[in-house]
């Protein structure tokens, strides 16, 4: 396809992206029994959290999702402090059998009280992939589960295969991935940043990203998802600068030495933000605030370029130096979201599937 886009880079829209996954979504619901449920809670005032909220409403509804919103603490009355009433609220979600996501709208608390929250959400519930289980997975590069181990959430001695493919094994379903992040990549593909003609797993292989904010919910697990899939990563905070790669540092000439970790490594980074920008092809910024900005002149001729934050953190003439320009991810993300609600239903069918063949297998009469 040809674009003039008057010598300046492509300003790509969330729509088509969004749209591919939507048709997968409106295929699934068309076999389901019932639409699934998906409860929002909103504890804040926020405007940011309020549309957000409106957002995903809108999304469920123009796609048969049914979306219930409980309001509580400031949201419902300004006398009220944020967060009053939001544990009770997640509690109550996990224990209706008939809900079958959860999302709570951040922040509320603040970071380390947050992450409380995120982990009182029934993994089995979690939309967002915010749950310690489903990070540990990402992180450590695991990308199948079996249902039942998320009865148990506790750390496990599971390791990444050394081989994987995009089907599950038999008896495991795929690992909850954290929407945003996964949203990213899926605009990556959409992009062709990811080859598709290298094995699944190691399609980001040859790329160098800059990921500007380390934050749990967004940057690093986002930074993590992108080096396990190949990527060379520089993932830059307010303090610190660390580059995550599955290549080893040095390179053995042993025909037995590991070609690449099972998952990614974290290394320490001298270089400076404007060293990595000039050698990265692809920029990702998701800090949340309008008044940073990333230096179009630092940038990589013919990058790609990515903003993840409510606020705009790219300056208006960030198409003269990068080719592919996303301002927007949102339509994409809730696409994920929903994507991840279907898979977590599955995850209790087949959790309850297992467990009746299981007590077949247990009451079942030997044969003599």
């Amino acid at each position: 396809m040809s674009v003039d886009n008057g010598g300046k880079g492509l300003l790509l829209k969330a729509d088509p992206i969004a749209a591919a996954f939507r048709e997968e979504i409106k295929a699934s619901l068309a076999q389901s029994p019932r639409p699934p449920k998906l409860v929002g809670i909103l504890s804040t005032a926020s405007a940011p959290s309020k549309f957000y909220a409106e957002f995903t409403k809108k999304q469920c509804d123009d796609l048969g999702v049914e979306f219930v919103l409980k309001k509580t603490g400031s949201a419902i009355d300004s006398q009220l402090a944020d967060g009053d009433g939001v544990e009770e609220a997640i509690i109550e979600a996990n224990e209706d059998d008939s809900v079958d996501g959860i999302m709570v709208y951040y922040p509320i608390f603040g970071a380390q009280q947050d992450h409380y929250l995120q982990q009182i959400v029934s993994p089995f519930k979690d939309v967002e992939g915010l749950h310690f289980k489903f990070h540990y997975n990402l992180y450590h590069n695991i990308r199948y589960v079996q249902p039942r181990s998320l009865l148990s959430p506790a750390t496990t001695k599971e390791v990444p295969p050394a081989t994987v493919e995009d089907t599950p094994p038999t008896g495991t379903v795929k690992s909850i991935l954290p929407c945003t992040p996964l949203a990213v990549v899926k605009c990556l593909e959409y992009t062709r940043v990811y080859n598709t003609l290298l094995p699944y797993g190691d399609r980001a292989y040859g790329k160098t990203v800059t990921v500007i904010n380390r934050s749990e919910v967004v940057g690093r697990p986002l930074a993590a998802l992108l080096a396990n899939d190949g990527a060379r990563v520089f993932s830059v905070d307010i303090d610190s600068i660390q580059e995550y790669t599955k290549r080893p540092r040095v390179v053995s000439e042993s025909p037995q030495a590991q070609r690449y970790h099972t998952r990614h490594i974290v290394h320490p980074c001298t270089l400076s933000l404007q060293e990595c920008l000039a050698l990265s092809d692809v920029v990702i910024s998701a800090v949340p605030s309008s008044e940073y900005k990333v230096k179009t002149e630092w940038l990589k001729d013919g990058c790609v370029c990515i903003n993840v934050a409510a606020d705009k953190n790219f300056d208006k003439d960030v198409r003269e130096k990068a080719a592919m320009y996303m301002p927007t991810i949102g339509k994409v993300t809730i696409t994920m979201l929903l994507r991840n609600l279907l898979r977590l239903r599955n995850y209790r069918q087949v959790l309850k599937q297992n467990e009746l063949a299981e007590l077949s297998e247990t009451t079942e009469t030997p044969k003599p």
